[in-house]
């Protein structure tokens, strides 16, 4: 009986370690799984937000540029994703170490620790650079509604080239790769300033360098409104950048492999719903002031502005501080939208008083919830930004006005895009029956 007890002591004592290890190590391979999850689900919804802004600046630009404009948006997405690779991810986060620029050369991924049983990385390195690649995509789609309609195709897809390859994630290193900006203390939870403002400022140099559409201001600062092809599109493309937002800030707290991660992420989906109801709701009451009637439009982009207001710090505030920081953003694009049109900058969706109105508004707001950030070091943040990409977005766009032009004629705007640049109309039955009722008068 002694004999059978030692034995099993012994065997106790050799095999509860191994359960303890055997316990331990599913607990963290099981963290990983949930991070790259995380990262691969909030990606994929990042994604769905380029059919958002397909759909958004489809139903807001005039039918005869409805394909060129989708044309656009399915383009960019894809010249993000390569120069990304090519050059974009290690700009923004190899070897940054506080400085301005990280360095040049292909990405790749390296999961050999993990496939070795070592999991420390917290995540797979390519559901790293997927979720990191789709938000310079999503930066790239702010430009392509607001120069709508009057560019040509091949230079402003050069001008991704640049911005995505380039622009973005220099700047981008600065705050989320660990250069100088979050050395300062700079917060941009999910981008407000790093995604949101950069494709606005981008978009307002091309706006001023392209100029505005024909007819769209008049003598004596006449304003003539160029109403949109399709408003329920353009609903429906708010629609799914609402719900794509939810993996763009949720996300982007870079974790579900606990609990407390799983309930910040939580807090963070409910304030971002919760501002884009605010910024909906103030933008229609405002609009209502001003203009006795409610536009849709208008509607639309106050629900936008709540999410970009929101995004810079979407962890911290409570849900009424969330509501009162997207309203804010509601009331700042209904006046933002006539502000431009005052300046005679075309900006056919809205884009400059969405994102980059908002964006900085959303980055300054963060101070307000958040006790770790500073106001000042948020307004050096924006400026520095805002100068870089104004200063690096025009040299682009005026090097490639000088060479191979950027707008087309005249005779092809009067057009329309889709005839004059791709040859290929979006609503071809449409437009031959309104050629039939015209003849016809």
């Amino acid at each position: 009986m002694k004999r059978l007890i030692y034995l099993l002591a012994t065997g106790l004592l050799v095999v509860l370690p191994s359960l303890a290890i055997a316990e331990e190590a599913p607990v963290s391979e099981m963290s990983y799984i949930l991070n790259t999850f995380s990262f691969l689900v909030m990606g994929i919804l990042v994604m769905w937000m380029a059919a958002g802004f397909g759909m958004l600046e489809s139903g807001l630009v005039r039918s005869k540029n409805v394909a060129t404009i989708c044309l656009k948006n399915i383009a960019l997405f894809g010249i993000a994703g390569v120069l990304f690779y090519l050059i974009g991810y290690n700009l923004m986060y190899n070897g940054v170490d506080g400085g301005y620029i990280g360095s040049l050369g292909l990405w790749g991924a390296d999961d050999a620790a993990a496939a070795a049983g070592d999991f420390s990385a917290g995540y797979s390195a390519a559901s790293d650079w997927f979720f990191q690649m789709v938000f310079c995509g999503a930066a790239c789609s702010v430009v392509s509604g607001c120069v709508a309609e009057r560019i040509k195709l091949w230079p402003f897809l050069a001008f991704c080239v640049v911005l995505t390859g380039i622009i973005y994630p220099v700047q981008g290193s600065w705050g989320w790769g660990g250069g100088w900006l979050s050395e300062l203390g700079f917060v941009d939870f999910a981008g407000s300033t790093i995604v949101h403002s950069v494709g606005g400022w981008a978009a307002l140099t091309g706006a001023i360098i392209l100029g505005a559409r024909k007819g769209k201001y008049g003598k004596k600062g006449q304003i003539n409104p160029i109403p949109g092809s399709n408003i329920p599109l353009a609903t429906l493309g708010t629609f799914i950048l609402w719900m794509g937002w939810y993996g763009f800030n949720g996300g982007s707290v870079l974790a579900l492999g606990d609990a407390a991660s799983a309930i910040a992420m939580g807090n963070v989906i409910v304030n971002t719903n919760m501002s884009a109801c605010g910024g909906m709701i103030a933008a229609m009451i405002m609009v209502q002031i001003l203009y006795k009637k409610v536009d849709v439009t208008m509607a639309l982009n106050g629900a936008l502005a709540g999410l970009v207001s929101i995004t810079a710090g979407p962890d911290t505030p409570s849900l009424g501080a969330a509501v009162l920081i997207g309203a804010v953003g509601g009331v700042l694009v209904v006046l933002a939208v006539p502000f431009f049109d005052k300046l005679k900058i075309d900006d056919v969706v809205g884009a400059l008083s969405v994102h980059l109105v908002c964006g900085i508004w959303g980055t300054l707001a963060v101070p307000f919830t958040n006790s770790e950030a500073s106001f000042v070091t948020q307004l050096i943040g924006v400026a520095a930004t805002g100068a870089f990409v104004i200063v690096a977005s025009s040299i682009v766009w005026l090097v490639l006005k000088f060479t191979v032009g950027i707008r087309v004629g005249e005779e092809e705007e009067f057009r329309g895009m889709d005839v004059t640049e791709i040859g290929m109309e979006a609503y071809p039955d449409f437009q031959k029956i309104s050629s039939g009722a015209s003849s016809a008068h």
